[in-house]
């Protein structure tokens, strides 16, 4: 049964495209990665400003897997690296929460 973690990120109004725009720019970083199912950005309709980042994985332990990995820390860093021209990444984030839940139930997709 899959494990799904949830990131649930809050930004400031304006920022949500940067963060879909960083999201954008990692696309496919993860997907090699052992035990890994998927993944999705989910961008809020209503005025909320939390967005969330859904990930599905085969148990706890490759979740645990990844995020000790050094590509995980490579793209979750803030610091200045050699694509950011010396300007630094801050995070866009102002808030995050991260949620487990594993499936109990549903339907297949068609």
């Amino acid at each position: 049964m899959s494990l799904i973690k949830i990131n649930a990120i809050t930004v400031p109004p304006d920022s949500g495209d940067e963060l879909a725009g960083r999201f954008a720019a990692r696309a496919g970083a993860v997907d090699g990665q052992e035990g890994f199912e998927g993944f999705e950005l989910l961008k809020p309709t209503d005025d909320r400003n939390t967005w969330l980042v859904i990930t599905r994985w085969r148990d706890e332990e490759a979740f645990d897997a990844w995020v000790s990995s050094p590509a995980f820390a490579h793209g979750h860093r803030s610091d200045t690296s050699e694509g950011d021209r010396g300007e630094g990444r801050r995070p866009v984030g102002i808030a995050s929460e991260v949620w487990s839940y594993e499936v109990a139930g549903g339907s297949g997709r068609s």
